[in-house]
This record gives C-alpha cells, sequence and structure tokens, in this order.
C-alpha cells in the first residue's frame, strides 16, 4: 500500500551558489554526517549534495508535512543499503510522522530514484506499507 509519493526537481547551479556564498554552515545544516563524507569524497560533490538535496524536498512531500510540524532536513539522510540501492534513514520528526502514517501490522519501506543531467537533479521518493502480519 502506497502512503506518500514525492518528486523534486533541483537546479544544480542554485545549490553549487548555495554552497559558494554560505559553505559548511549551509552544508552543515542540511545534510547528516555520511551524506557530507559521501559528497565530499566524489568529484562531482555538488551534484552529489543537489541529488540529495531533492532527495529530502522529495521525502518531506511524500510524508504530507513538507519542513513543519518538526520535519527538518537533517531528519532525512541519503543511505545506500548493502545491495547499492538509495534509501533514506529517517530520524526525529521525519521519523515520528514515518511512524504515524504507518499503519499497524506492516513496515514502512521507502524507495529512493536519484538522477541527475546538468543543470537538473531529480529526486523521487515512494513510501509504502509491507505487511509484517504472515497470518494476511
Amino acid at each position: 500500500m502506497i502512503l506518500g509519493i514525492g518528486i523534486d526537481l533541483v537546479d544544480i547551479r542554485r545549490i553549487e551558489k548555495t554552497i559558494e556564498r554560505h559553505g559548511e554552515r549551509f552544508v552543515a545544516r542540511v545534510f547528516t554526517a555520511v551524506e557530507r563524507a559521501k559528497a565530499e569524497r566524489r568529484a562531482n560533490r555538488v551534484e552529489t549534495y543537489a541529488k540529495r538535496f531533492a532527495a529530502k524536498e522529495a521525502c518531506a512531500k511524500a510524508l504530507g508535512t513538507g519542513f513543519r510540524n518538526g520535519v527538518f532536513f537533517r531528519d532525512m539522510g541519503v543511505v545506500n543499503l548493502k545491495s547499492g540501492r538509495p534509501t533514506l534513514e529517517l530520524t526525529g520528526g521525519a521519523r515520528r510522522r514515518l511512524e504515524a502514517i504507518t499503519p499497524p501490522g506492516t513496515q514502512a519501506r521507502i524507495d529512493l530514484a536519484l538522477t541527475d543531467e546538468w543543470p537538473i537533479a531529480q529526486a523521487m521518493v515512494v513510501i509504502s506499507a509491507e505487511c509484517t502480519d504472515t497470518r494476511a
């Protein structure tokens, strides 16, 4: 059962200008330590940040809150599963919202697709509930 869908486009040049202007203050406010470490290891670090920014925007839409009601940028961090598949790890207000929209007897799953084609980065998030009751 789909609980929420979100999509977002980001102009990579906008993220680049923001990083140039605000530097570490912006990066530390928006991105988790894991995201920052991954981006800083990459030659295309600005594109990496832009895709993750889009993922956070898309996730906030899928949660149905946007960035209000206690949901903040750093509550959503892009991580990769062992298989390499990207997903979002939620904490704080984003985690609480996810728990609130997940029906009893189910477990939330977050699917994330990321892409970029200069000058645009895009992310799509689908939050679904998977049955955990084996009797169902």
